[in-house]
């Protein structure tokens, strides 16, 4: 990740040659304005240092000073040396033309946004937003558009990664808290990778009987076709469209149950009554992931796997067998 600007001011001075500087990193699509150049001129060129990209040596930061210094018939301007990728002198660029200097059109910050994404597609969209001037919403949306491929995580402006949904990683939160309700919420942030925020609010949601998971981010996930293929892999239409849905209702009714479950005051009270909760969130998470599990099972392993899956389900019914079916 570029470094910020204190660090940036904290760079040498060098004083090089005008000669051999190239044109800049800018995602401005009109490069330089020649009546803001003529304004610098006529104040002395600009004093403060020019950022500029070693390994190429083109502009990070300054053209239009660079442009006054060649109009006043300077020879030599000073800089300060960037050495990292040129992915990250565009970040740069883009970055120290937004906070300051002329405003970047929203055209620009936009366009910006889609090579950033292009360069860095671990980058939150936060981080993103807040380099190029847009809203996180902006730059996701900007992210659909250009089709950017889902990462599973991404990195935040704080520099740690995180999921890229954070629906498996609350739902990983609500069973940490089913077995041990006083678990700190920066262990929750650790274990899950969920920002502090983000545990903060499972655990809120928990305590009010709510889900973990609001309305708005469960379509983050699509769910399995009938026969267990991803959309376009299997049947979509007449009878396996039909069963299809079937199957997303019965799943549906079964995390709605599970759910219920979790506001269980007496399961939550016992360790017995919390092993059984963090049983069936978990089983409840997988449930949500079949169709990317089910596609990651390697051809030669299929035979094992569905055995070890279908021995399981043994094991649940013999668990379910168990529990008295009338109590007095």
């Amino acid at each position: 990740m570029p470094p910020g600007e204190d660090l940036l001011r904290q760079l040498p001075e060098e004083v090089v040659p005008i000669g051999d500087l190239l044109p800049s990193f800018s995602p401005r699509e009109r490069h330089e304005d020649p009546a803001h150049v003529r304004r610098l001129a006529e104040t002395g060129g600009g004093a403060e240092p020019l950022l500029v990209h070693r390994p190429t040596m083109r502009v990070i930061d300054g053209m239009h000073r660079l442009r006054a210094a060649t109009m006043c018939g300077w020879s030599h301007i000073a800089v300060r040396f960037f050495d990292g990728s040129e992915a990250d002198a565009f970040v740069l660029a883009v970055q120290l033309n937004v906070r300051h200097g002329l405003p970047l059109t929203l055209e620009e910050r936009r366009a910006a946004a889609r090579r950033i994404i292009a360069s860095h597609p671990d980058w939150s969209d936060r981080a993103i937003a807040e380099r190029v001037g847009l809203s996180s919403k902006t730059v996701g949306k900007v992210r659909r558009e250009a089709g950017a491929s889902c990462l599973a995580t991404r990195l935040g402006r704080d520099g740690r990664l995180r999921p890229a949904s954070s629906v498996e990683g609350r739902r990983s939160a609500a069973v940490l808290l089913a077995g041990d309700s006083q678990i700190s919420l920066r262990e929750l942030s650790r274990k899950t990778g969920l920002s502090v925020g983000t545990v903060r609010d499972v655990r809120d949601r928990l305590d009010r009987g709510q889900d973990p998971v609001p309305d708005r981010l469960r379509g983050q996930y699509r769910r399995p076709s009938a026969d267990g293929a991803a959309p376009g892999k299997g049947a979509t239409s007449g009878k396996g469209a039909a069963s299809g849905k079937e199957v997303a209702k019965a799943m549906s009714e079964t995390l709605s149950l599970v759910r219920k479950l979790t506001r269980d005051p007496s399961l939550r009270a016992t360790e017995s009554g919390r092993t059984l909760l963090r049983m069936l969130l978990a089983a409840e998470a997988v449930t949500l992931r079949w169709e990317h599990i089910s596609e990651a099972v390697p051809a030669h392993s299929v035979p094992l796997v569905r055995s070890v899956l279908l021995k399981f389900c043994d094991d649940w019914k013999r668990l379910a067998d168990r529990v008295p079916q009338h109590i007095s």
